[in-house]
């Protein structure tokens, strides 16, 4: 009967340390790094980079008009010319808010179309086949999108796996 009990508690006790040692693990992909490293010589991403360049160009020039418009501004309020000062502020204002919509505006359509491209069949599939490869190889119960998840407040470089997912995708790509 003492037997019996040993067994049963050393049993229960192995179940219970094999339990332990199935931590769940997860691991994070930079997705846009991996699009940018794959697809960096594309045409469509050339085109975004273009388009995006553009953007934060318009950007600078409107930040650098307001800037001026505030020197000015200042100019006017020591000469104390209140005409002046109104109708400089009146246009800080506007545009400054022009500013802001355009700025709002043009990341939503850089961010839309950086997820189309993300998105291309083909490649999303490759990419989900490479990620599950990892993962099931190396032992990872999760893998995360780093940028999607805003969740994520802290991690360990060492569950980064997104340099070895390029790189397998590369050297799969060069195999065909």
């Amino acid at each position: 009967m003492k037997k019996r009990i040993l067994i049963f508690i050393l049993f229960n006790l192995s179940c219970f340390l094999f339990a332990q040692q199935q931590i769940t693990r997860f691991a994070v992909v930079d997705m846009p790094k991996v699009y940018t490293a794959f697809f960096r010589d594309s045409r469509a991403v050339r085109q975004f980079e273009e388009k995006s360049a553009k953007v934060q160009s318009d950007i600078d020039r409107l930040t650098k008009e307001i800037q001026e418009l505030r020197s000015r501004h200042a100019d006017a309020v020591l000469r104390d010319d209140q005409n002046e000062v109104l109708r400089l502020e009146n246009l800080i204002y506007r545009r400054s808010e022009y500013l802001r919509d355009f700025y709002q505006t043009r990341t939503t359509e850089l961010e839309n179309e950086k997820r189309k491209l993300m998105q291309s069949g083909s490649f999303l599939n490759q990419v989900h086949d490479e990620i599950r490869y990892i993962a099931e190889s190396e032992g990872y119960s999760m893998v995360i999108d780093l940028k999607q998840n805003n969740g994520i407040i802290w991690y360990s470089t060492t569950v980064d796996i997104t340099d070895k997912l390029i790189a397998n995708l590369l050297a799969k790509s060069n195999k065909n």
